[in-house]
């Protein structure tokens, strides 16, 4: 049992709460009774319990988090010239080919040659962007590349930003081109804002030029970075106040082939020299085929680090297991190898890494997070220019797996990483399902071998997440804790393209979330996904935040998690309902938490029906109460109502304040409501 302050009874109310505009049957009808145990609290919350994860799905990364303006910079895709185009004006493009002889380094291999016969203002080369390039008016943008001279005359190149009409909107002249591979950089301010624009680069003279790494980077970044991020997205993470943030997927972490798996060593140093490579979502769905998708890494593991603790949140990343994705080829690493020397950790025969390589990424990592600057990966993490540590306590094995492939690997990976670092947190997986035989087996034997965290994942109907909002009340208390890594309700169906974030499934995840909530001595962490989607190229829906290239709006689910993180409280408080009824019977959803750290009791209400109701709350054993207490509400009387960029706030939080005369007063609640009320007292 913990001690339990003073507290001012916090109630957050998704609802009206005046009783003029309700029906006399309504004004009239006995209230339930609701029984917070202010008296008896129950167990601690987790204080990382509401986070976030992060898919680079939905052009989540490059296209939105990750600002840069310029698709495929370094001509290093499979299709070398995916987002480019050749302009073949009256000065006549000879070639334009991309080419492999002296690049820039060994890891940026390719780059292009541009050849123009004549000299003229119309030979050179277009970046489409990410669907376009969304700019701001009088906004800086710093534009770089490298270039070297050929052949003939060309001493300097003219870059211009266009609108999606092609009106130019900013030029500038690169010059003093030489014959050796050469950065230029150079500002470019836009007259006016376009959400679609695109970039030119034309030649000055006839002759050649190689042009690599180009770039169009916004100097408005979170914290003013160099190689920072996307502010409104950032700002939309931060004000959820999330305990942690799990990077970098999902999916990805897996890859189609192990080949394609994420290497996070392949994402740190200098951003010029980080390899692109095939996102394994370009071609999943055949409604939503995106073949230019890949990963540039400029948002690489440094940048995911950095991200969680300038919004406050412990860094989960995951890792490989040495599984590729089950639901394409299922490859498997060899589970471990007895070669020495420069072939440590690869099979013998085919050279193939093996279970060892992806166990020593594993270790490898947790020293770059926060080793010192003496050790070897610690010192790259210093280069970087984050001398302190960024004091990684948990990762993931795996993401998603399941059968006994995983768990053979699972077992030798997490004892190896505790034998050298034992006080890093493991979190393993349930596999992809919420329930049946695999699920099951995978509990059992991660119960037996003691694992910390189990991620479990749940994308269902609406109806689904009402129904078991009691999925914890049997678990046992002595397991392991559990991760609700992801969840979303599905409209329509898992996959569907017709997938809403409507109120109607955000008010259903706010109901599953009490029981999460009265659940809290074994759920430890929870997180909505996906979390980001780009408006013109996503793969999957719902998501928790959709944008376009210039503004960006958080859903109706984004709200509900919101509420969420920022009253998740320190400790349970029992509560009953009328005649001990469960939880969600008459579509009634209710839990409760003590917050140490203000002196508050936060009482969350979800009233899934189209009419308004009364109830009737008891803080049993909370005295001297204030008169007032505030309320926070998130209604709609329609369930498909969604949030646009047009209209972002359809469903967003009301505030307001509400009598209180007593420990036992009345509340309430509007139709299609989650609600939450703060009184002044002690218990």
């Amino acid at each position: 049992m913990l001690p339990l302050p003073t507290f001012r009874v916090r109630l957050l109310a998704a609802g009206l709460t005046g009783l003029s505009w309700l029906p006399a049957a309504a004004q009239t009808a006995a209230p339930a009774t609701i029984t917070v145990q202010v008296n008896k609290p129950g167990g601690a919350v987790s204080k990382n319990m509401y986070g976030l994860f992060f898919e680079d799905i939905n052009f989540a990364a490059d296209g939105g988090l990750y600002p840069e303006l310029v698709k495929n910079k370094s001509f290093e895709t499979d299709e070398h010239l995916v987002g480019w185009k050749a302009l073949r004006g009256g000065a006549g493009l000879e070639t334009y080919a991309v080419l492999t002889q002296q690049p820039i380094s060994a890891t940026n291999r390719h780059f292009v040659r541009l050849n123009a016969r004549v000299a003229g203002p119309d030979a050179g080369m277009v970046n489409e962007g990410f669907r376009g390039m969304g700019v701001k008016q009088n906004a800086e943008y710093t534009f770089s590349l490298y270039a070297r001279k050929g052949p003939g005359s060309v001493n300097s190149l003219t870059v211009t930003l266009e609108s999606e009409k092609g009106q130019p909107l900013a030029q500038a002249q690169v010059s003093g081109l030489t014959s050796e591979w050469k950065k230029y950089s150079l500002p470019i301010k836009p007259s006016a804002t376009d959400a679609k624009a695109h970039l030119k680069i034309t030649l000055d003279g006839a002759g050649t030029v190689d042009v690599d790494v180009v770039s169009l980077f916004p100097k408005d970044t979170w914290n003013n970075r160099p190689n920072g991020l996307r502010p409104d997205l950032v700002q939309l993470l931060k004000d959820m106040q999330p305990g942690f943030l799990r990077f970098p997927g999902g999916c990805i972490v897996e890859g189609r082939t192990l080949a394609e798996r994420y290497q996070w060593k392949k994402t740190i140093g200098d951003v010029a020299s980080r390899e692109p490579l095939i996102n394994r979502w370009n071609m999943e769905f055949k409604h939503r085929s995106t073949p230019d998708y890949y990963q540039s890494f400029g948002l690489g593991f440094f940048e995911y680090f950095q991200l969680s603790e300038d919004i406050g949140a412990e860094p989960l990343p995951i890792l490989n297991v040495g599984m590729a994705c089950q639901f394409n080829s299922a490859e498997l690493a060899p589970m471990s190898s007895t070669a020495g020397g420069p072939n440590a950790g690869n099979d013998p025969n085919t050279g193939d890494p093996t279970l060892d390589t992806f166990i020593q990424d594993a270790i490898d990592l947790i020293e770059f997070a926060n080793g010192p600057a003496t050790s070897p990966w610690g010192a790259k993490r210093v280069a970087m220019g984050h001398p302190a540590p960024f004091n990684l306590k948990m990762i993931g094995i795996g993401n998603e797996q399941w059968g006994p492939q995983y768990l053979e690997r699972y077992e030798p990976f997490a004892k190896a990483v505790k034998a050298k670092y034992p006080n890093i947190q493991i979190v393993s997986s349930a596999g992809p399902s919420p329930d049946g035989e695999l699920f099951e087996k995978a509990s059992k034997r991660l119960g037996e071998l003691n694992a910390e965290y189990v991620d479990e994942h749940y994308y269902a109907k609406p109806e689904w997440f009402r129904e078991h909002a009691d999925r914890y009340d049997k678990y046992s208390r002595k397991g392991p804790k559990i991760f609700a890594g992801e969840y979303a309700a599905q409209s329509v169906a898992i996959g569907s393209p017709d997938n809403k974030n409507n109120w109607d499934c955000a008010l259903s995840e706010a109901a599953f979330m009490t029981g999460l909530e009265r659940n809290a001595d074994v759920v430890g962490m929870a997180s909505y996904a996906p979390m980001l989607a780009h408006v013109d190229a996503w793969q999957w829906t719902p998501n928790m935040i959709w944008f376009d290239n210039l503004n960006s709006y958080g859903t109706t689910n984004y709200y509900v998690q919101k509420l969420y993180a920022l009253n998740k409280g320190t400790t349970i408080l029992p509560v009953q309902l009328p005649g001990n009824a469960k939880n969600g019977q008459d579509n009634l959803f209710v839990s409760a938490v003590a917050d140490n750290g203000t002196g508050e009791v936060v009482v969350k209400l979800v009233n899934y029906s189209p009419e308004a109701r009364t109830v009737k709350v008891n803080l049993a054993g909370a005295k001297k109460l204030g008169k007032t207490g505030k309320a926070t509400v998130l209604a709609s009387p329609d369930l498909q109502t969604q949030n646009t960029l047009e209209q972002p706030t359809n469903v967003a939080p009301k505030e307001s304040e509400f009598k209180v005369s007593s420990a036992i007063f009345d509340y309430t609640l509007a139709p299609n409501s989650f609600t939450v009320l703060r009184v002044a007292g002690k218990k």
